[in-house]
């Protein structure tokens, strides 16, 4: 069964997070959708389809973050999906 959510990351997220850590974990899981820094607040929002565990695994990761970066604000809401995005995960600069 496929899931698709909108996950909205709290100001402050480093461009490095979302280049590496999230674009890495995305396509290891086999995920579409997309991620893109928002302008002028600091926030990411991401655009996450696949299958619903591997959505669920993608929500922990951000959860658990890395070493160096803990997002403090995860806004996660059902997403009906839009358009086709091709069987890929891509970072939107």
């Amino acid at each position: 069964m496929n899931k698709c959510l909108k996950i909205t990351l709290g100001s402050g997220v480093p461009g490095a997070f979302l280049r590496s850590f999230v674009l890495k974990h995305a396509r290891q899981l086999g995920l579409e959708g997309v991620a893109q820094a928002i302008a002028g607040e600091g926030s990411v929002r991401i655009i996450v389809c696949g299958d619903k565990d591997r959505v669920e695994d993608f929500l922990d990761a951000l959860h658990k973050g890395t070493g160096s970066f803990v997002p403090d604000d995860i806004e996660v809401e059902p997403f009906l999906k839009d358009k086709d995005y091709r069987g890929v995960f891509r970072v939107i600069e």
